[in-house]
Formats: C-alpha cells, sequence, structure tokens
C-alpha cells in the first residue's frame, strides 16, 4: 500500500500543538504538547489533545482525542491554562502527564509547583494524581518548577524542569531592582532566592520514588547557572527542558536564550558534565546559509520540541508561528543526523518534513506549507502579538493561507521533486479592506520582542513592478528568476479565488521552489492560498 505525503505543519492546518515532545510507546510515535487556540490571545488556551502515527509511516497521523482537561486540576480557577507536558511509562506500566499551570501570557506560571496526572494507555483519558512533593509530602518548590520533562532511566525516575533569565549575572543585581523583579515573577522571597548557593534560575533536574510523586534526591543544577567563559556562553538556556538517552551518552535538549532555537548539551550522565553541542533547528533558520539574528526567514518566536528515535532515523519536532503572532504555534519536524562523533548539524526547515525526501512536484498543496515566509524585516515575536501589517500565515473561518503579503516578500516551500516538465499555477487574491483578516484581540509587545520595521525599510526580495503585479518563480533564495506569474485584477468578488498560471514550465529535478511577490507601484498585497502543479501538455 502506498504511503501518503506528510508536510510540515504535519498535523491539520486547524491544528495548533506547540511544545512537542515525542515519545515512541510500543510501535506508534506519540506527540504530546501545549495546545493552542487558532487566533488566540495567550499561549495554551486548549486542553491537551494528542496525536499518533505508526513508526512504519509518519504520514499517517490521527487524532487521539482530548486526554486531559485544564479543569481537572485543582489550581484551574486561579490558573486556566496548561503549559508544555511531558509524558513517561511508570515502572509500574502506567502512563504519567507533568506538567504546570499559568495565566495569561504565563503570569504566575513561575510560582506553581508540578501537576501529575495518570493513565493505563500512552493517550486514554488521563486522571489527575497530585503535585511533585517532598518526602514530608510539602510541595516540591526547589527552584523554579517550570517545563518539566521526564525520562525512565532504566527504571530511574528523573524529573527536570527550570528557567533562566541573567539578572544575576549582572554585578548590580542586589542595587538595581532586578532582585525585586525575580521576587515578583517567581513568587519568592529575597532570603529565599539568595539562599541558593549558584542560582534559582537555571536547568535542574531530581530523582523520584517509584511514586512517580515523591522526591528521591534532591533537585540540582545539571548545568551551571554562570554561563560567562563556559562553552554555553553565546547559547545559553532558557527554558524548554528536554532529556534524551542515545547509546551511554544523556542528550539535554533546551530553548536557549536566543528564544528561536533548540540547542543540545552532551555529558556521560544524567545529572552533570554537560558540555555545549549545538543547535539543532531554529524557527527561522537563522544560522542556515548565512541567516543571522534579527534576519530570519520567518517571524521568530519561542521554540520548544526534542529529538526522537523511529527505527532507524533520529528527528527533531518543534513549532512554526502563525497569526503574526506567538500563541498560535504549529508542530512541524525535521529529520536530523547523529553524527558518529555524537554532534547534531544544524538542520534547515523545509515543508516536506517527515516525508523521507522532497514531495511530489504534482497536485495541489496549501500555500500554508510553506517554509520560509519573510518580507527582509520580519520581527522576533516572543509573547507577543501585533496588529502591524507584515505577511502571515492566517485564516478566515476554515481558509487558510498566507496574507499582507507585500511588495519584496519571499515564500519559500522546500522541497519537491518533478518528474518531468511541469506547470506551475497558484490561487491567490487580492487583499482590501474587505477580505483583510483583521485580529479583535488585544496586542502585546513583550520586552523580548522586536517591533515589525516600517513598511518603506526597503523593497525585501524584490522591487515594484512597473506594470501587473506578479510572482516572480525562483530556484534559490537569491538565484535567477526561472518564471514569472503575472496576476491581473479581474475578480469583482473581493472573496473570490482566483486561479493564475506561469509562463514558463519548470524542468525535472528537484527544486526548492520561492515566490517573490512584485506589486504595482501604488503597493497592492496580496493573499496566497494554494500551489498547483500540473504536467506540462
Amino acid at each position: 500500500m502506498k504511503k501518503r505525503q506528510v508536510f510540515n505543519p504535519y498535523l491539520p492546518l486547524h491544528e495548533y500543538i506547540p511544545d512537542g515532545e515525542p515519545h515512541v510507546f510500543g510501535d506508534r510515535i506519540y506527540i504530546y504538547g501545549s495546545h493552542d487556540r487558532e487566533g488566540g490571545y495567550t499561549f495554551c488556551m486548549d486542553d491537551y489533545v494528542v496525536y499518533s502515527a505508526p513508526v512504519d509511516d509518519l504520514s499517517d497521523w490521527r487524532c487521539e482525542g482530548v486526554i486531559y482537561r485544564a479543569k481537572q486540576d485543582p489550581m484551574y480557577e486561579e490558573y486556566p491554562y496548561m503549559y508544555a507536558p511531558d509524558v513517561v511509562q511508570g515502572n509500574d506500566g502506567r502512563y504519567y502527564l507533568y506538567y504546570c499551570m499559568a495565566g495569561d501570557y504565563g503570569i504566575g506560571g513561575y510560582r506553581n509547583p508540578i501537576s501529575v496526572a495518570v493513565c493505563d494507555t500512552p493517550a486514554g483519558e488521563y486522571e489527575y494524581l497530585g503535585h511533585v512533593v517532598n518526602r514530608d509530602g510539602s510541595l516540591m518548590m526547589r527552584y523554579v518548577c517550570f517545563d518539566p520533562a521526564v525520562m525512565n532511566d532504566d527504571g530511574v525516575i528523573r524529573l527536570y524542569y527550570g528557567t533562566q533569565y541573567g539578572f544575576e549575572e549582572e554585578e548590580d543585581f542586589l542595587t538595581s531592582g532586578n532582585l525585586e523583579v525575580e521576587m515578583d515573577m517567581f513568587g519568592r522571597t529575597k532570603e529565599e532566592i539568595l539562599s541558593y548557593p549558584d542560582s534559582i534560575n537555571g536547568p535542574v533536574g531530581l530523582v523520584l520514588e517509584d511514586d512517580m510523586l515523591t522526591v528521591k534526591e534532591e533537585a540540582k543544577h545539571i548545568i551551571p547557572y554562570r554561563v560567562k567563559g563556559t562553552s554555553f556562553e553565546k547559547h545559553p538556556f532558557f527554558e524548554a527542558s528536554s532529556m534524551r538517552k542515545v547509546g551511554d551518552k544523556y542528550y539535554f535538549v533546551y530553548s536557549s536564550w536566543q528564544n528561536h532555537e533548540l540547542c543540545y548539551a552532551v555529558s556521560n550522565y544524567p545529572d552533570h558534565g554537560f558540555t555545549f553541542g549545538g543547535t539543532i533547528v531554529s524557527n527561522g533558520d537563522i544560522g542556515v546559509n548565512g541567516h543571522v539574528e534579527g534576519k530570519g526567514m520567518n517571524m521568530t518566536g519561542t521554540t520548544h520540541g526534542s529529538i526522537v528515535q523511529v527505527r532507524d532515523d533520529w528527528y527533531v519536532f518543534y513549532h512554526r508561528l502563525t497569526h503574526k503572532s506567538d500563541y498560535s504555534r504549529q508542530s512541524c519536524a525535521e529529520k536530523i543526523e547523529i553524527l558518529p562523533d555524537g554532534s547534531i548539524p544544524q538542520v534547515e526547515i523545509t515543508s516536506c518534513g517527515l516525508n523521507g525526501g522532497p514531495l511530489a512536484g504534482d497536485g495541489v498543496y496549501p500555500a500554508a506549507i510553506a517554509c520560509n515566509i519573510t518580507n527582509g524585516r520580519m520581527p522576533h515575536g516572543c509573547n507577543c502579538i501585533y496588529d502591524t501589517e507584515f505577511p502571515n500565515v492566517t485564516n478566515a473561518g476554515d481558509d487558510r493561507f498566507i496574507g499582507e503579503i507585500e511588495c519584496g516578500t519571499l515564500i519559500g516551500y522546500k522541497y519537491f521533486d518533478f518528474k518531468t516538465a511541469t506547470r506551475l499555477a497558484v490561487t491567490a487574491r487580492f487583499e482590501t479592506e474587505n477580505n483583510l483578516v483583521r485580529y479583535e484581540g488585544p496586542t502585546r509587545l513583550d520586552e523580548r520582542g522586536s517591533r515589525p520595521a516600517a513598511e518603506d525599510a526597503g523593497n525585501g526580495y524584490g522591487a515594484p513592478s512597473d506594470g501587473a503585479a506578479y510572482l516572480e518563480v525562483r530556484f534559490a533564495e537569491t538565484g535567477e528568476e526561472v518564471s514569472r506569474i503575472v496576476m491581473d485584477r479581474t475578480a469583482a468578488d473581493d472573496f473570490a479565488w482566483s486561479t493564475y498560471g506561469a509562463e514558463g514550465l519548470i524542468p525535472a529535478g528537484t527544486h526548492a521552489i520561492y515566490l517573490i511577490y512584485h506589486a504595482p507601484k501604488e503597493g497592492t498585497k496580496i493573499q496566497l492560498k494554494e500551489l498547483i502543479f500540473t504536467p506540462a501538455a
């Protein structure tokens, strides 16, 4: 039986499951994560939903349904959102879900304990079990209980968590007001914060008893907080702890302070001795093909994920941003390679993801599977949501497309395999005041986010057209034009989609497809819904 194709994002386009922790249980891979709402105004607004696929067919994802509801947690009334979870199989054969509760924009999320739920199956209906506690039954609140990750290390249950801010590395920490900032953010007293010999910040790990709730070995830093002069100095830990074992080595996967990248560190031990390995993936392709901070190939923002082995191959799961927001994130994945020396080269983000190779250069594809969307000045949107116009994946009801495509916007797809010469067409429409998607909720600019650059700050990847609007077709980001899709505005209905064909043919071979929009001088924007590939006549 021929397997279907799969592309990024690999789940349905209406689904938003970020912070993905992939695990293989039996003959299926399960993705556990937060659950954002399409077009939502804050993180993690919906209950936990799980998808799974057979290990021998990563195109065949099915929804297992809601496995756990926020209202099941006793803290729900005050903190209604469940953040980045992880699941582990205990020594009793049951499955345990670890998570934290928070409020809007994560407020309060650094103050709460780690909650636990349990189920007899990987994706059944979980029941609340309790909080992680100390031996005396008191809540375990050592360090900052955030973004829990858990592993069963040959019968030893290891729990990892933490967050990190750089305040305490500043010489004036005690006098600048940053101590008070930490007190408020973490919900701790001055005396408690100063009682830590290193810092309350940083990634930590502990060991649990077989009851999956009680601390057996106390929490301690797995990486020192103070990273100046260490291998972590340029990519310090921020959040999103995840631990995997590869052979006899421990791989600690985390989101760095850069915020858009998943990094890794390696040790012979589960709780110390880690050295920085590198970046695995960036949701802005920063670090790939010369792209640097501030010049990402997408709007960048939070990332969280991990690596997993499926049969003989390794993959990294991460998420991308949509809706000009850090609150509508979609799960993506790429195949990675762990080299004989243990290193993991950074991978580029693609549209083909889990497909096992390029997508077929034939048929109809949603435009929203673009792996690169940039006008050359995309913002970094950590904990942000914008009302400024810039190109983005969005929706109007069940219609999902790329909107606010302005002159100079590049939209990239990697990769397609064309068996013969092929015609390219797109389904698109001109953007007007009538069909423009308007976000009605609260906007937010976090101190770690950046404002989009002004619209007149250069033309991005292309100059205005002297005549009709058109999409330039390239096979490389900075390559030559190989074809052109002219877009005459003929539709009377602003909501009608039109099909526009390219002037030339795509030759046989494996190609990336980059579309660069050239608008007439009056600055008309467009919306893009589909790519259509058909054999040449």
